[in-house]
């Protein structure tokens, strides 16, 4: 299990960074809070030659996020083992491990509102 780089509280709000990495000129992020009203939303930011790579000529930027909430979010609590779910989620899927999340998010069919744009 990769150690998790940080976690903060701001405002009742407590966040969790999974992975944050500086690899040459490329920028990895992906965090995750829980909200006051009870969604959990997981944010990720790539940044570099990489997504260049990826995406094509001029694009060197990628967000995206995923919102979880309501039955959703029972489900993966369920599926973690645990009612905590950030520090569940931060067990398995905290530095390299990160890359799972998705189709772990998939495979447990946890419904998530995905979001993600690709700029500069």
């Amino acid at each position: 299990m990769a150690p998790v780089s940080a976690t903060r509280e701001t405002l009742g709000v407590r966040e969790v960074v999974l992975r944050e990495e500086r690899v040459g000129d490329d920028y990895r992020y992906l965090g995750e809070q829980l909200t006051e009203a009870g969604t959990l939303v997981i944010e990720g930011q790539d940044l570099g030659p990489g997504v260049e790579q990826h995406f094509g000529a001029g694009l060197f930027e990628y967000e995206w996020s995923w919102r979880i909430e309501g039955e959703a979010l029972a489900r993966l609590r369920t599926a973690l083992g645990t009612d905590d779910v950030l520090t569940g989620l931060a067990a398995r899927f905290s530095g390299t491990a990160a890359s799972g999340l998705s189709a772990f998010l998939s495979e447990q069919e946890i419904d998530a509102q995905f979001w993600s744009r690709v700029g500069d």
